[in-house]
């Protein structure tokens, strides 16, 4: 087994970094040997702290989102936005961590107080994904630090040059850096880092096969807090939309950004079949226009690659497989160079498919299906083990107020994306799309736990009932 991980540009085949596989005792015995000083220090120190390391990130950002295109693939308009979300977060997290987790004292009889304050859990260990390979895993680990928690950072073994530029953004911002330590690696030492006894919890993005078995190794384990974020099979419902074309542009939106490689991407188009073919038309249109290219290309594409060739070859297989069950292509998936993980957006009409399997294609497909009512509509957006986004477009209300009472969802939009979730609100899903441990704004809640305490200046104490005579 090499000891070095290497990791590779989707769009060239580059070699683009390589590091040495970390040691989880390590790692793990250095967070826990600071985490205790650092919840020790005031609140106001650590926000400072936090706020530091942005301003590390704002002075590296052009060097940051370079970074992230190179090795993800995205485009380098993307990656940008995914900077500025870096550094946005702290400010989030203070605001969150005020309203959230907050200290509070209440008046209770006989001249007592009641308190509620908050403590660090120890040292949480985060595991990233390779899609927001800084965004996604920076929104554990600023609420984690700011609530005076250790944190050992795993990135995904596909973007671990990301997480090492990200660590070492809080290592240059002064942060102790103990309390933030990198475990570069694959799958053995993720495993090996979920299960260590030294953490005190797991905060987990990525795949709902892989959140499932933490759930159940997790099982065992009560006094571990474990939040997962997983993915979802979203649908996107179009029913009494009369502007096909602003339809057309949010479905490519939700479908294909950032190549479909989103946890909100839409997977499913649910549509009122008296509009499926003026508005295939319209989203055909839309699609033969996008531009899939390198990161930096000019003019600037709005997909690249998937994150790599095996990837790729899965969409294919898969795309292949829908249409032996009875799918029928609207538009096929295709690959411009075999060598390379560039995809061009797939549309398929599985409406008449009777075993439609109900998974997390991460790419750039979409299935298409027709109803003829709207809680049929309903009734297939829900049809999911799912429940991570889902979105309407209609220009009815009355329809909106429906279908956001029905559906099974913890993000439900109305004339919007599924995607482009914001950091000011909860993000989480039910089902196989989380733990009911919803992230961003909500990450707080599971940052730190209640203490409640009752207090008094001094002991007052009497026994009225149930006592002899002395």
């Amino acid at each position: 087994m090499s000891s070095e991980l290497l990791s590779y540009e989707p769009a060239t085949g580059a070699i683009l970094w390589r590091g040495q596989i970390g040691d989880v005792d390590a790692e793990v015995a250095a967070a826990r040997e600071s985490w205790a000083p650092w919840a020790a220090q005031p609140l106001a120190y650590r926000i400072e702290a936090l706020r530091r390391f942005a301003n590390v990130v704002r002075a590296r950002a052009d060097d940051f989102a370079d970074l992230i295109a190179r090795e993800t693939g995205k485009p380098l308009w993307e990656a940008r936005t995914e900077v500025e979300s870096v550094i946005a977060k702290v400010d989030i997290s203070v605001s969150a961590y005020a309203e959230r987790t907050p200290q509070r004292r209440l008046d209770t009889q006989m001249g007592g107080r009641m308190a509620l304050r908050h403590k660090p859990h120890g040292v949480l260990a985060v595991l990233g994904p390779y899609n927001f390979p800084a965004h996604l895993p920076n929104g554990h680990i600023v609420p984690a630090l700011l609530a005076g928690n250790a944190v050992v950072f795993k990135p995904s073994e596909k973007t671990p040059a990301v997480g090492a530029f990200l660590v070492e953004c809080f290592h240059a911002s002064g942060m102790p850096k103990g309390c933030v330590r990198l475990l570069i690696g694959g799958a053995a030492e993720g495993k090996a880092l979920a299960g260590h006894d030294g953490i005190d919890g797991l905060l987990f993005t990525g795949s709902a096969h892989t959140g499932i078995a933490l759930n159940r190794q997790f099982a065992t384990r009560p006094e571990k807090i474990l939040a997962l974020e997983m993915g979802g099979n979203n649908p996107i419902v179009v029913w009494d939309s009369p502007d096909l074309h602003a339809a057309a542009v949010l479905i490519v939106q939700s479908a294909f950004t950032s190549a479909g490689q989103r946890c909100t991407a839409a997977r499913r188009l649910i549509v009122d079949e008296k509009l499926y073919d003026p508005l295939m038309a319209e989203v055909t249109k839309l699609v033969t226009r996008i531009i899939v290219d390198e990161p930096h290309a000019n003019p600037a594409p709005f997909m690249g690659p998937v994150i790599d060739n095996e990837s790729a070859d899965l969409l294919t297989e898969s795309f292949l497989e829908l249409m032996m069950r009875g799918g029928r292509a609207i538009r096929h998936l295709e690959r411009p160079l075999p060598d390379r993980p560039f995809l061009r957006p797939a549309l398929i009409d599985t409406t008449e498919m009777n075993d439609r399997p109900d998974i997390e294609l991460f790419g750039p497909i979409l299935q298409v299906i027709r109803k003829s009512s709207f809680e049929d509509a309903i009734a297939e957006a829900n049809n999911t083990r799912y429940g991570l986004s889902a979105s309407l477009l209609s220009q009815n209300p009355a329809l909106y107020d429906q279908f956001w009472a029905n559906a099974r969802a913890g993000i439900v939009n109305w004339n919007k994306p599924t995607n482009g979730a914001s950091s000011g609100a909860p993000f989480g899903g039910i089902g196989w799309s989380g733990n009911h441990r919803p992230s961003a704004y909500y990450a707080a809640d599971y940052c730190a736990y209640p203490v409640v305490s009752s207090e008094a200046d001094q002991a007052r104490a009497s026994i009225g009932v149930g006592l002899r005579d002395e």
